[in-house]
């Protein structure tokens, strides 16, 4: 049998418990595609993320209990955490490469992780939003779609805090899941993110999809520096900025465990 370094992240907080927990896989070649799936089945957290060594950059893989995801923010984060904490990463920077979603950069800043993720591209649909009520029990002032997901707008923080979603008519979506958002009493905006169809009922804190909030909020509030919460029951804290249609997601991590995983 062999073994996999495996560690565990809490991600975009500065204290154990909270935030968003993610595993990292360190390996030297690609596993089979079905052995990667299985591992994120096992380890049962919103995302697993495995990386490779690859000359000067690390390509990365992300997989949710049940599918392999386009992009996945916190996991990255958790990994860039990895590779400098316990690895010595000797820079400032380090670029993964996903098969999926391109160029992927992380900047340690202190004790904060940036994230350098491409933007995503809204567009606004007319015609949901009955469909987006059935899922929120909120008429939705606005609905767009991006790459990936529905994202919703609704008309305070406090609808969004006591908004109970219906899983099933999510799960039906064409999307990986949906965002529901509002401008926030203590931050910039808020935003709750569901994704059953992919496994995850309500993610804690989801950086890819501020990679949709950002460019909405940014043009919406007139700002280009924003604070973000997302309000799932572990919570988190994100520092936000729209560059040149990047989004720059940044956030703190903390090592909850750390051991190996032994394959056939």
């Amino acid at each position: 049998m062999k073994s996999i370094p495996i560690y565990q992240i809490d991600t975009f907080t500065n204290q154990l418990f909270s935030g968003n927990p993610a595993a990292v896989c360190i390996l030297k070649e690609w596993l089979p595609e079905t052995l990667m799936q299985s591992i994120g089945a096992e380890n049962n957290l919103a995302e697993t993320a495995f990386i490779v060594p690859k000359e000067d950059k690390f390509e990365i893989r992300w997989f949710t209990p049940t599918v392999e995801v386009d992009l996945c923010g916190h996991a990255t984060l958790a990994a860039a955490y990895v590779l400098f904490n316990e690895y010595d990463y000797p820079d400032e920077l380090i670029q993964f490469h996903s098969h999926r979603s391109g160029l992927l950069k992380v900047k340690k800043d202190g004790d904060t992780f940036y994230l350098d993720f491409p933007c995503d591209t809204l567009k606004k649909i007319e015609d949901k939003n009955e469909i987006i009520q059935a899922c929120t029990g909120i008429l939705p002032l606005e609905v767009y779609k991006g790459k990936t997901d529905y994202m919703a707008v609704i008309e305070s923080e406090d609808a969004l805090l006591q908004m109970e979603p219906n899983l099933t008519a999510i799960s039906k979506l064409d999307a990986r899941g949906l965002i529901v958002t509002a401008k926030g009493t203590n931050a910039d905006f808020v935003s709750r993110f569901f994704a059953p169809q992919s496994g995850i009922n309500e993610d804690p804190v989801t950086g890819s999809a501020h990679t949709s909030l950002i460019p909405y909020w940014s043009t919406r509030l007139q700002k280009t520096q924003l604070s973000a919460q997302q309000l799932s029951p572990r919570g988190g804290q994100l520092h936000c900025t729209y560059k040149h249609h990047r989004c720059l997601i940044g956030g703190q991590a903390r090592l909850y465990l750390k051991g190996e995983v032994w394959v056939g």
